[in-house]
């Protein structure tokens, strides 16, 4: 296309050259938009540009870019290309850094600023064009791009693309120039400025790239130090991650299983977690010995990436695979050397904070430190037998001294664990964890990770030595204090205690007499019932324990434990009728199949427990009545039998094809899924002269139970 001339003459003055100028921008912008006509600056004559530039407070950008298309040609050497980015360099970074620093207003004073002026005038794709130039040139001598002027065109790319909206996306949209990108982390001296770009581009990706594209990914992160592998695991962390929805309905369990139905295949985040090349990666880990790596306080930030990722791999497709690498090259002893000198030690006047925070604020790189870590922690031990090497050999010596001392078998997991991968030292992690429990203070954010790390190591089947291990060191006692002493009141908080306390007095005599002996008035027992009462969601898990733990000690002829039932409290209250009848109205009552999530799911569930135990006694036609008795009394026939029934068909279209789910299940309850399945096949008969079907109990005038609940 001919270049652009200069205006007629009947178009001077001030407001014609402000009415030449916004011409200009718009036939820029529908070029671009388009693919016609005008698409870049360097279409238009250098005497217009002049012309219009004051006028329009273009500052010469457009003229810098049409002096460094000229100078950036195929068979150019660059030579000058670097001076005239070091004019524009400046005005493009005084505008990233008002915008960093949240001072909008300045960056805004001018009508274009100055990155949109240098992305309208083609400035990010020239930039693109240079960066990329050595690998479209076919001939042998290609053309050498400095590190000086590759760092140029980095930074002036990522500052266009905090400043002007759209240029991070279209960027993303191009796959060639972000694993392109990924070739220039070999070099040292850019290998920052791309890797901050790559991970502001990988941010916006509506589809993730697979990093089994990126080439030589092995070598490339074998030749990393240990700086650059922390950077990199931030671009790490957002490839193996799982996108948001953002909006709460989106993870309701019918959301999720309708999108699971539509993603038959693994998700790019899963494929980028599965190794192609194990060895690759054995070998950067024996070499970086991510451990050692995390002994330098300013490098607190890279640390948190390299947690955040080990946590999402952890969770992932590969989790054994990631166990074993992480148990074989020593990462857990490794942490619990640091556990003083860095992950939880004192504060310091030096300690380093965000701008705006301070040392308390969950912001705070310190705060931020310990949580990923405690998630860590949670993610490694939660249903893993490599959960005892959190433990030091003492530790291990007393889980078997237990076990003996109980005329129990020592669980395999503990008789299999190699001693020579387990913690150092006078204290194992999760005691050290233990004791920084204790000591935290009522209002700390800690709380509620420290109660799920702890309760992860109890997770899946229930082992009398791990509780006891826990007990003896005042668990039990900690988290009564917390509850009913210091009456807690953040619903997380609470929520994570009784999870733990559900995990640590299931079935154990100890823990109730322990229980009882703490709870020793009925002043303390009526606290601690208020909190159970005050949100069902929250505490249903420590009244599904309390549930099987009756049910199992009723059928035991042991003198011990009919000491404790006919003494403990807890024990007596939940083994009136009228109690467990009123939890299982209310956990029916206050779920539905449409705000139905991972979190209160467990609610249906507990509801189901106690409706088995009442099979296992013949007694589920008389809960079912009693269900029907209390629906009257509210005077509401039919509500919570409809609804009951509408969970229950959700629970076999969630449920019968999960794997995870009905271990866990089995595990957590210690009643067979089989047993599960057939319960609730059971309550769904349709035969209406059936005593355990739902549907004898809701009477004709108020069945509504064919309701479809399925998510479009």
């Amino acid at each position: 296309m001919a270049a652009v001339g200069a205006p007629g003459p009947g178009r001077g003055g001030r407001r014609g050259a402000r009415r030449g100028a916004a011409n200009i921008l718009a036939q820029l912008r529908h070029g671009q938009l388009s693919g016609r006509g005008l698409t870049r600056g360097a279409q238009i004559t250098e005497a217009l540009l002049k012309e219009r530039d004051k006028q329009a407070k273009w500052n010469g950008i457009p003229l810098l870019l049409q002096k460094l298309y000229e100078n950036s040609h195929p068979n150019s050497d660059f030579s000058q290309c670097q001076s005239i980015l070091k004019e524009i360099s400046p005005l493009l970074s005084m505008e990233a850094m008002a915008f960093v620093t949240e001072d909008r207003k300045a960056a805004q004073e001018s009508t274009f600023p100055n990155t949109y002026t240098f992305d309208l005038f083609g400035g990010v794709d020239l930039l693109v064009e240079i960066l990329m130039r050595p690998t479209l040139i076919t001939q042998k001598k290609k053309p050498k791009i400095s590190d000086d002027l590759i760092k140029d065109c980095l930074s002036i790319l990522y500052n266009t693309c905090i400043c002007t909206e759209g240029v991070t996306k279209r960027l993303a949209e191009r796959n060639d120039f972000v694993l392109f990108l990924f070739t220039l982390m070999t070099n040292k001296k850019t290998f920052l400025q791309t890797a901050t770009l790559i991970e502001d581009i990988l941010g916006v990706k509506k589809e993730m790239i697979q990093l089994e594209d990126i080439p030589n990914l092995a070598s490339l992160v074998s030749s990393f130090d240990q700086q650059q592998l922390a950077n990199f695991c931030r671009i790490l962390a957002v490839t193996i991650s799982e996108l948001e929805t953002g909006s709460d309905d989106k993870h309701t369990l019918l959301a999720k299983n309708a999108q699971q139905k539509k993603n038959l295949g693994p998700s790019r985040a899963e494929l980028n977690q599965e190794s192609s090349d194990e060895s690759g990666l054995a070998n950067t880990s024996t070499r970086t010995q991510l451990p050692q790596s995390m002994k330098i306080m300013h490098e607190i930030m890279y640390k948190l990436e390299v947690l955040y990722v080990l946590c999402v791999l952890l969770m992932g497709r590969q989790r054994n695979q990631v166990h074993k690498m992480i148990a074989e090259f020593k990462l857990i002893p490794g942490l619990n050397n640091l556990f003083d000198k860095l992950i939880w030690r004192k504060h310091s006047a030096s300690a380093l904070v965000l701008h705006g925070h301070n040392q308390n604020c969950d912001c705070s790189p310190d705060i931020t430190l310990k949580i990923q870590f405690l998630r860590l922690l949670q993610s490694f031990s939660d249903h893993h037998e490599n959960k005892y090497l959190l433990l030091n050999s003492q530790e291990l010596n007393e889980l078997s001294a237990i076990s003996l001392k109980a005329n129990i078998p020592e669980v395999d997991a503990v008789v299999n664990t190699d001693r020579s991968l387990v913690c150092d030292g006078k204290r194992g992690l999760l005691t050290r964890l233990l004791q920084v429990m204790k000591k935290e203070p009522a209002e700390s954010s800690f709380r509620f990770w420290q109660a799920r790390a702890v309760e992860s190591f109890l997770r899946g089947a229930t082992s009398y030595a791990d509780q006891m291990f826990l007990l003896k060191r005042g668990l039990l006692e900690h988290i009564l204090y917390c509850i009913v002493d210091s009456e807690c009141k953040s619903r997380d908080v609470l929520q994570s205690y009784f999870d733990l306390l559900g995990e640590l007095m299931k079935f154990n005599i100890d823990a109730f007499k322990r229980f009882n002996k703490y709870i020793n008035t009925d002043e303390k027992f009526q606290i601690f019932l208020n909190q159970i009462n005050s949100s069902l969601v929250d505490s249903n898990m420590l009244v599904r324990c309390i549930t099987l733990s009756l049910d199992r000690f009723e059928n035991q002829s042991d003198i011990k434990v009919a000491e404790v039932l006919s003494e403990c409290r807890l024990l007596s209250y939940m083994s009136q009728m009228s109690m467990r009848m009123s939890f299982l109205f209310r956990l029916i009552n206050i779920i539905h199949v449409q705000t139905l999530t991972q979190e209160n799911v467990s609610c249906l569930n507990t509801s189901l427990v106690i409706l088995m135990l009442a099979r296992r006694k013949d007694k589920l036609p008389f809960y079912l009545h009693t269900l029907q008795e209390m629906e009257y009394m509210e005077k509401y026939p039919g509500f919570i039998l409809n609804n009951f029934h509408s969970l229950l068909r959700f629970w076999q279209q969630h449920y019968l094809n999960k794997d995870k789910d009905s271990t866990c299940l089995e595990n957590s309850s210690c009643i067979s899924f089989t047993y599960w399945k057939e319960t609730v096949s059971i309550l769904l008969s349709p035969d209406q002269t059936s005593p355990c079907a739902i549907i004898s109990y809701i009477d004709e005038a108020y069945m509504d139970i064919d309701r479809d609940f399925t998510e479009e």
